[in-house]
C-alpha cells in the first residue's frame, strides 16, 4: 500500500528529472503548489498542484506505463483522498478544455505543453467541453491547470518538499 512516504521518496529519487519543460519535475511541482497556495486554493487542491505530475515520476521510476493523468491518480488514491486526486486526473482535460474555450490561452502554452497538447487530442470540441463543464471538480482542474502553466519558471524561490509533509499528512487516509 502507497504511503505518503512513498510520495514523498518518489519526488526526493526521481524530482530532479525532466519531462518536456526546462526545469526538474520537483521544481515545478513546487512552484505549481506554492502557486496554488498564494491563490487561497484549499489543502487538497494545493496537494494535488504539488503531485499532478507523480505519473511522469512513476514512469522514471518504472512503473506503470500510461497517461500520467491515469498512473498518477491510481498511485495517489491509496493515501489521498478524492479532492486531491481528482483533480490531477482532469489536468490534462482542462488544458484541452482551456485551448477550445480560450484562443489565447494555447498560444501561451510553453513549448513542452503544446507539444503534449498534440499527443493529448488537441483542443476539445464542443461535445467534449460541454461534457467536461458537467464533471465534478472541473473547476479545481482548470484552476490547477493554469497554476501548472505558471509553474515553470527556473529558479523560482518557492517552500521545498518538506514543507508540504504535515499538509499531506493531514489529508492521508488512515494509515498512512
Amino acid at each position: 500500500m502507497t504511503t505518503v512516504d512513498d510520495v514523498l521518496e518518489l519526488y526526493d529519487r526521481w524530482g530532479g528529472e525532466r519531462y518536456d519543460e526546462d526545469i526538474g519535475q520537483l521544481d515545478h511541482a513546487l512552484q505549481t503548489a506554492a502557486l496554488a497556495f498564494s491563490a487561497g486554493a484549499t489543502d487538497a487542491v494545493v496537494a494535488a498542484a504539488l503531485l499532478h505530475d507523480a505519473g511522469h515520476l512513476l514512469a522514471r521510476r518504472g512503473g506503470p506505463v500510461g497517461p500520467h493523468e491515469r498512473t498518477g491518480p491510481g498511485f495517489l488514491e491509496a493515501v489521498l483522498p478524492a479532492p486531491v486526486t481528482d483533480p490531477i486526473a482532469l489536468h490534462v482535460a482542462a488544458k484541452r478544455y482551456l485551448c477550445a474555450i480560450e484562443p489565447a490561452y494555447r498560444a501561451g502554452l510553453s513549448a513542452g505543453s503544446t507539444r503534449s497538447l498534440r499527443r493529448q487530442g488537441g483542443p476539445m470540441s464542443a461535445g467534449e467541453v460541454a461534457d467536461f463543464e458537467a464533471t465534478p471538480g472541473w473547476v479545481d482542474a482548470v484552476a490547477l491547470r493554469r497554476w501548472d502553466d505558471a509553474g515553470k519558471i527556473d529558479g523560482a524561490a518557492v517552500p521545498d518538499l518538506a514543507s508540504y509533509e504535515p499538509l499531506l499528512r493531514s489529508l492521508a487516509c488512515s494509515g498512512s
